[in-house]
């Protein structure tokens, strides 16, 4: 019998580039030749052709490193569909959600990250969101326990009718009601499922204009009369993956002490992934700062399709995802799409060995982290 060939994981094509090659030939030429002639004049023209010389060495120098990292573009195509038939025993990711400012970085914003995160097309008992709160809020500690509510309704909604973008936030800017024809059900699901976010939302913004977002007794005890910047650790299960269909959701405040530097984000995502380890352990980590949603249900999917497709698991240490920004003004003029960056240099990049980290929209294997699987750390010491 013969064997059967493996389901393809994912599949890299090499953009088409000819033209762009091309021009950029001709523009090293006329570059190469204007520095030529530049060199041959100087006695003739003195110290300001010197320095017109310099400037435009460096400017050929600088041409040259951007040309060569966009010279390769490539379009990676995943199979998604194909990752269970290959691995039908699923590995377990573990996301990772920094905030540090409830003011600056306003708690329905991590929310809707958060849901956004825990509604991904993925197995929930394969999946673990930790929230990283440097901020040591216990308004942030409220919204994540509302949310987590919430999040039972808005998990199974999204699943049902396999809604693309589940940030909620986003999500109901736009009437589905008002453009189609839904069915009934859809239509109160909807209706239902709108008024139960809009009530969160309203929970949240008076919990945020009082000093304490609730009694600070329980679960919130250990905030009353905490200072952001002298407490121990706090690390709290909001909700276990049980019976409902919702990944497990934690919440931690790493320990602070005047003096002591504490690393900001990089402090912050070295305590989740210690906090991680001896939770749930997963292979992968995905991390996301808090002003950012997932806008593809497949995600976890699609970035699996490359970690676990590789023949080693030396190939690939991490998966960054380029970022997108809603609400740009037409036209893009200060280009903060930063287009050049992800679609040209990101893709060229691609071609090479990868782009670089990004930090945040990133997908690690936990071995590149650890050096070695936490339970082989002791041995390797």
């Amino acid at each position: 019998m013969a064997n059967e060939i493996p389901f393809p994981l994912y599949h890299k094509n090499a953009r088409k580039n000819t033209i762009q090659r091309a021009l950029d030939t001709t523009l090293l030429f006329l570059l190469i030749s204007l520095l030529f002639y530049r060199l041959l004049s100087l006695k003739t023209h003195g110290f300001v052709w010197l320095l017109a010389f310099l400037c435009e060495s460096w400017f050929t120098f600088f041409w040259f490193l951007i040309v060569n990292a966009k010279w390769n573009p490539v379009d990676i195509k995943t199979y998604p569909q194909s990752l269970e038939p290959r691995f039908p025993e699923l590995p377990t990711v573990d996301m990772f959600v920094t905030t540090a400012d409830p003011v600056r970085e306003p708690p329905i914003m991590t929310v809707n990250t958060v849901l956004s995160l825990l509604a991904v097309d993925y197995p929930a008992d394969k999946l673990a969101c930790y929230v990283s709160d440097d901020g040591c809020s216990a308004l942030t500690f409220y919204s994540l326990v509302e949310s987590s509510k919430f999040a039972k309704l808005w998990v199974r909604f999204c699943k049902k009718y396999k809604v693309q973008v589940r940030a909620p936030f986003r999500y109901f800017l736009e009437d589905p009601i008002s453009t189609s024809a839904p069915n009934l059900e859809f239509k109160e699901e909807w209706e239902k499922i709108k008024a139960e976010y809009e009530h969160l939302c309203l929970k949240i913004k008076e919990a945020s204009r009082k000093s304490a977002p609730c009694n600070l007794t329980h679960d919130f005890a250990v905030f009353a009369n905490i200072e952001t910047s002298n407490h121990p650790t706090i690390i709290k299960i909001i909700s276990e993956n049980c019976e409902e269909d919702v990944p497990h959701l934690v919440y931690i405040s790493r320990e602070k002490r005047p003096k002591y530097p504490h690393h900001f984000k990089a402090g912050a995502m070295n305590v989740l992934s210690r906090v991680s380890g001896l939770m749930t352990n997963a292979p992968f980590m995905l991390n996301v700062d808090c002003d950012m949603f997932v806008n593809n249900p497949q995600v976890v999917r699609q970035a699996l399709c490359q970690l676990v497709g590789r023949e080693s698991e030396r190939d690939m240490g991490f998966i960054q995802y380029p970022q997108c920004f809603y609400n740009a003004t037409k036209d893009d003029p200060y280009g903060n799409q930063m287009v050049v960056l992800m679609e040209y240099i990101g893709r060229g990049l691609a071609g090479l060995q990868g782009p670089p980290y990004a930090g945040t929209g990133c997908f690690h294997r936990r071995k590149v982290i650890y050096g070695a699987w936490p339970g082989k750390a002791a041995s390797i010491n």
